[in-house]
């Protein structure tokens, strides 16, 4: 029973359900029912572990962006929300973000070691490095916002103000955006 619970999990991490299961989906019309909402998510933290890479990923159902942390140790901590305008921790500064929704993720994991050597070669204001949405049937744009006390901030524009979740793993943060209601 427990190997089942964990690819159960596995599985609803990764989107899918399981083959033969009581109640699976046997169309994408089903399977992308989601019972998320739009509402501010957050979760403490024990530790702030560095972030070591900004990811995305399209799915049937959802559009997502993973935050590798450098390490399984600790439990990164996170808030994640819409806001009308995506502003810098710190200076406040406004950000311009495209799209008909930005969400606001701030994830307890800085671009930097202990030692202030970075350890994710993001700028503030700017594209993530690496990161391109083009074809994404939700997201739209991304910009970096800040590194700062231990927090990394990103402002993601979506499509619109969709459903989304956020799950944490050993060393990752994942936001999956729905891409409808």
């Amino acid at each position: 029973m427990r190997r089942l619970t964990t690819l159960a999990a596995a599985l609803l991490i990764a989107g899918g359900v399981l083959p033969g299961a009581a109640g699976a989906a046997t169309g994408t019309q089903a399977r992308c029912s989601t019972v998320w909402g739009s509402g501010t998510e957050s979760a403490g933290s024990r530790s702030a572990v560095p972030l070591r890479d900004i990811r995305t990923g399209r799915h049937a159902c959802f559009d997502r962006m993973v935050f590798d942390l450098a390490s399984t140790a600790g439990s990164a901590g996170f808030n994640v929300r819409y806001v009308d305008t995506f502003r810098q921790d710190f200076t406040g500064d406004p950000i311009p973000v495209a799209g008909g929704a930005v969400l606001e993720i701030a994830v307890r994991a800085p671009s930097y070691d202990g030692e202030l050597n970075p350890t994710y070669p993001a700028r503030g204001k700017r594209a993530l490095p690496g990161v391109d949405v083009t074809g994404y049937r939700t997201f739209r744009d991304h910009k970096f916002g800040t590194s700062w006390e231990g927090w990394t901030q990103v402002g993601l524009g979506v499509r619109a103000r969709l459903p989304f979740r956020v799950v944490r793993t050993g060393d990752r943060v994942i936001v999956d955006v729905a891409h409808r209601w």
